[in-house]
């Protein structure tokens, strides 16, 4: 299982080089595309991550007498075991 985790690690790090080099060369051929491409695929994860952390805020299922509950069991816990007498 190590092996084929740096078998990954190196695919992923000859890609990353890969890409780097045509970014390079458009930039260097003077094509705006080579700017906008990585812009717009960067800005549309900000926003999907953007839109995920609200999607993830709004629909988490909150249970506030559950808490409360539980601070009950706490609190009785805690003067069962410090007796203030």
């Amino acid at each position: 299982m190590l092996e084929s985790n740096r078998a990954q690690g190196g695919l992923i790090c000859a890609a990353s080089l890969l890409v780097a080099l045509i970014f390079i060369a458009g930039l260097l051929s003077g094509s705006w595309w080579a700017v906008a491409i990585p812009v717009a695929l960067l800005l549309s994860f900000v926003i999907g991550l953007v839109f995920w952390v609200g999607w993830t805020i709004m629909t988490v299922d909150v249970q506030t007498e559950d808490v409360e509950a539980s601070r009950e069991v706490d609190k009785q816990s805690e003067d069962t075991l410090d007796p203030k007498e």
